[in-house]
């Protein structure tokens, strides 16, 4: 399994500020899947503490707006690195790879956080809490396309 950690440039505004995805050899018929991790919960509190107008390019949106979810969904540095500890151990080898990059502040105003999305035909969620080995304190959820990926079995 490949695990890449890229660290920032310079100390973050905010600690959490960790995106992290994990590619699935094998998932629902689909190779190679790419997995977007992302915090599936947090309390109006921790948001509000944030020093949005450095945070955001461009106007500071209402608590709950679509640009304030994307650096809530991120992860401060322990948590991603429990997140790639739980992995390695629990999916070691069910994965190619575990990847992690810092987001690049201010976040452009017009992005949208991974739990925006709707699921349907080919788009989910993997909520992550609801499996039974899953023993982290961090609401885990990961967001996955399944059109981007070729199948198991060509038709």
């Amino acid at each position: 399994m490949d695990i890449d950690i890229i660290s920032p440039q310079s100390p973050p505004p905010v600690a959490q500020a960790h995106t992290l995805f994990m590619v699935v050899k094998s998932f629902k018929g689909r190779r190679d899947v790419s997995v977007h991790l992302f915090r599936g919960r947090w309390s109006e509190t921790e948001e509000a503490a944030l020093p949005w107008s450095e945070l955001l390019d461009g106007t500071v949106p209402r608590p709950g707006e679509a640009a304030r979810r994307v650096v809530m969904e991120a992860f401060t540095d322990a948590e991603r690195d429990r997140i790639v500890d739980y992995l390695k151990a629990q999916y070691s080898t069910r994965l190619a790879a575990i990847r992690s990059a810092p987001l690049s502040f201010p976040v452009p105003a017009g992005l949208c956080g991974l739990s925006e999305a709707q699921p349907g035909k080919s788009v989910g969620f993997i909520e992550f809490e609801k499996i039974p080995s899953y023993l982290l304190d961090i609401p885990l959820r990961g967001f996955f396309d399944l059109s981007q990926h070729p199948p198991i079995v060509q038709e």
